[in-house]
């Protein structure tokens, strides 16, 4: 009888640890699909059962970590600690919060200690490291790389985790090759894997690649109808390109996501995208109105952006200023920064501060397309604002950002200094230009240009070397098409010679060049009469003929 009840005792206790077991299973599945407010709720229950559960320990302070409550998941991991001073995960799990700290040495050797207490067997504990280091600012990839890429050649290896941690490792060292490839790995681990489709998708998404990354986002949620980050981001990419198509996805989302305050948000942000402005602007205000200083400060632009479409600037305005003063500095997006500079530039007077919150919006955006397109923009608004010298700094900041910047942004970048006097910046722009671009005419005939604005009074003759290269190139290049630019230019050098120096004979060879390019030149014929003429000489009152002062001095 004794035997029999020991076993239903053992029975039991088996079944609830595997209970138990199945219950931190099942908040790491609402943690893998970012549904951190159900993990929470799921781990804390299991905890409430076995305040020893050292997974749920783990993996509540990494559920914390991603709800920005560091605080909490360190007071969890110290106390937890406390009592099992030795259990590798929770070393791991303190570890993390010393990274995030800033403490890297102190990291590491819990890292270490955890590797060596398993004796650098337990895959669980290399995910969990790798982990930590991709997550912190101060995680070192490297490390990441070289302890688990051993990992995956363990015999009977199964774990798409480890791949899946080592391709962000290599992401966070911005080596996208790589990352893709070992994401790939872990497709062929487990097919059914939907973040790592989605993690492919991000990195061709940076690169804003379409055709890849779309497609990738939309086998991430084929694969696994239930992976919500996938499905937001179709939501995402669709809300300016499809406003039905985003909310269809956005239903999808909410079907599959923790109810959250983001999710009210959202709901709101699509009645601006459906041109509902009215309707946004009453739904945003009633948040506003009953959350208080709770209320996401998203609200306060999004009628901000709902008032510019309605074409009143001052309401936006001011509803931008609000937003700016409640949200966080580490929340702002580019393209608030440029929101903010366009409505700027409608009021007179904030012509600078608009300058620099492009400048914001630039330094901040690390894409590389839609960072080229914020410099574009800031150079037309300070073209459009009367700020030739802004406009040239951006064109110049575009020009050194392009991988391949071509003879069009370089010819914008000289011009806009040309247009902005600052000549000396023109001329050297434009000496690249000729020298990148020689069988084009357009560095010559800025640098004559330039040269001449430099030198009004012509006194210097910085323009004449311009003006004689400018008139050689444009007949070699093509007579027919540049006849304008060489007849100015030899015009420019016949008044050069005969005013500054005083030299008719030169004067009159490019008189001839003019007429050599076009021969029915009006003004240049008359020119030439003028200039062929000898001039009369002067006579005393006697009728003599004066000599020279030579002469006349008797020498």
């Amino acid at each position: 009888m004794k035997k029999y009840l020991y076993s239903l005792v053992l029975a039991a206790v088996l079944g609830g640890n595997a209970l138990n077991a199945q219950s931190v299973d099942q908040g790491k599945k609402f943690y893998y699909y970012e549904r951190f407010n159900s993990a929470k709720e799921t781990l804390e229950k299991v905890l409430a059962a076995n305040p020893n559960d050292i997974n749920a320990i783990y993996w509540l302070g990494q559920t914390l970590i991603e709800q920005k409550d560091v605080e909490g998941a360190r007071s969890l991991y110290q106390k937890a600690l406390a009592t099992n001073g030795n259990a590798p995960l929770l070393l791991v799990g303190t570890g993390h919060i010393e990274l995030l700290d800033g403490k890297k040495d102190e990291a590491r050797q819990r890292f270490e200690t955890a590797i060596s207490l398993t004796k650098g067997k337990d895959v669980e504990i290399f995910n969990a490291i790798g982990k930590s280091m991709v997550d912190a600012k101060d995680g070192d990839a490297d490390y990441v790389i070289e302890k688990l890429t051993p990992v995956t050649q363990q015999k009977k290896f199964n774990s798409p985790e480890t791949w899946i941690t080592i391709g962000d490792a290599y992401r966070k060292k911005v080596d996208g090759g790589n990352a893709v490839q070992s994401y790939q790995r872990a497709l062929e681990l487990n097919p059914g894997y939907a973040a790592a489709k989605n993690r492919i998708a991000k990195i061709y998404l940076t690169q804003q690649n379409t055709e890849i990354f779309l497609p990738a986002f939309e086998d991430a949620v084929r694969i696994d109808p239930n992976y919500a980050p996938a499905i937001y981001e179709l939501y995402f990419y669709y809300f300016n390109r499809d406003i039905n198509k985003a909310k269809d996805y956005y239903d999808k989302y909410l079907a599959v996501s923790d109810p959250s305050p983001e999710n009210d948000y959202e709901k709101t942000a699509i009645l601006f995208a459906s041109r509902r402005y009215d309707e946004a602007i009453s739904t945003a205000n009633g948040f506003i109105s009953s959350l208080g200083d709770k209320a996401d400060p998203r609200y306060y632009k999004l009628v901000a952006y709902s008032y510019d479409e309605k074409k009143d600037s001052v309401s936006a305005k001011k509803f931008l200023d609000e937003y700016f003063a409640r949200q966080k500095e580490d929340k702002f997006v580019p393209k608030d920064y440029e929101f903010r500079a366009i409505l700027l530039s409608r009021f007179p007077g904030n012509e600078a501060e608009a300058m620099a919150s492009y400048d914001k919006a630039i330094a901040s955006d690390t894409a590389m397309e839609s960072k080229l397109e914020l410099m574009t923009n800031a150079a037309a608004l300070a073209k459009k604002s009367g700020n030739r010298l802004g406009e040239a700094k951006y064109l110049g900041q575009l020009y050194a950002t392009k991988k391949t910047p071509n003879n069009v942004d370089l010819y914008n970048w000289g011009f806009a200094n040309y247009q902005a006097a600052n000549y000396p910046t023109a001329d050297s722009i434009f000496a690249v230009y000729a020298e990148k671009y020689p069988n084009e005419i357009f560095g010559y005939l800025w640098r004559a240009r330039a040269n001449q604005a430099m030198d009004t009074s012509m006194t210097a003759g910085l323009a004449v070397p311009h003006y004689e290269k400018l008139g050689e190139m444009a007949r070699t290049l093509d007579a027919v098409k540049y006849k304008g630019q060489a007849v100015s230019s030899y015009f420019y050098l016949v008044q050069y010679y005969n005013d500054i120096k005083k030299d008719k004979d030169k004067a009159l060879e490019y008189i001839d060049k003019v007429l050599e390019v076009d021969p029915t030149n009006e003004t240049a014929v008359k020119i030439k009469e003028v200039l062929s003429k000898a001039p009369a000489k002067k006579t005393s009152s006697s009728g003599a003929t004066p000599k020279k002062p030579a002469e006349s001095s008797g020498n």
